[in-house]
């Protein structure tokens, strides 16, 4: 085998977990026709953060649909075998449909907050939930330079949107966070987006019940 090279089992793993995504993405799709949102129980607050970036994505979509339709007219155009066409236009669809899938999962997945938990996500793909009592601050901090969606470093949490954060939580304690591709860290501060940081703020300084 060559060094460096990942193992093929963790390749299988990673495989496994993409198309797990996939498909969990593409099913959110009818819930966010139907406005539907995914894991915000009676008495939590949802806390949004697809704002910025759907239409970004939707626009990103469009120009795929499109390309899509010119690489199908030039094969036509050049007599390219029916199969490798179908196959070119195949590829192109699914593309179409992941765009469409990520800003779904995206928008009914938010963020949320309840009397017991604070549970941050990005879409399908991160999904972390921590109890209060293990928060000892929040407070706003926008930044801008984050350089990817789900990143740690230094024990530094960071679940971004369109490379922005703008809450900051502080820990008690170490908590184990899982990355999209399987890898754990221990952290002990969460930087996240929201839609509306001070009404997520707001949220999350009421008091908690006994």
């Amino acid at each position: 085998m060559i060094c460096g090279s990942t193992p093929p089992g963790q390749a299988l793993l990673t495989a496994r977990r993409i198309m797990r995504f996939d498909a969990m993405g593409m099913a959110s799709i009818v819930p966010w026709v139907l406005r539907r949102r995914d894991g915000v129980p009676p008495g939590a607050t949802a806390v949004p953060y697809a704002r910025e970036q759907t239409p970004t994505l939707l626009i990103v979509v469009f120009l795929m649909a499109l390309e899509a339709g010119a690489v199908e007219v030039l094969l036509r155009a050049w007599d390219v075998p029916a199969a490798l066409r179908l196959a070119v236009l195949a590829v192109d669809l699914y593309s179409v449909v992941i765009g469409l899938a990520i800003a779904a999962a995206c928008a009914t997945r938010p963020h949320v907050v309840s009397p017991t938990e604070l549970r941050i996500r990005y879409g399908v793909f991160f999904d972390l939930r921590l109890r209060r009592e293990t928060i000892t601050s929040v407070r706003p901090m926008r930044a801008y330079d984050e350089s990817g969606v789900v990143t740690v470093k230094d024990g530094r949490l960071g679940v971004a949107v369109s490379s922005q954060t703008n809450i900051i939580v502080e820990l008690a304690e170490p908590v184990t966070v899982t990355r999209p591709l399987g890898r754990r860290a221990d952290v002990t501060q969460i930087r996240f987006f929201a839609d509306d940081p001070a009404a997520a703020l707001a949220a999350l300084r009421t008091r908690q019940p006994r």
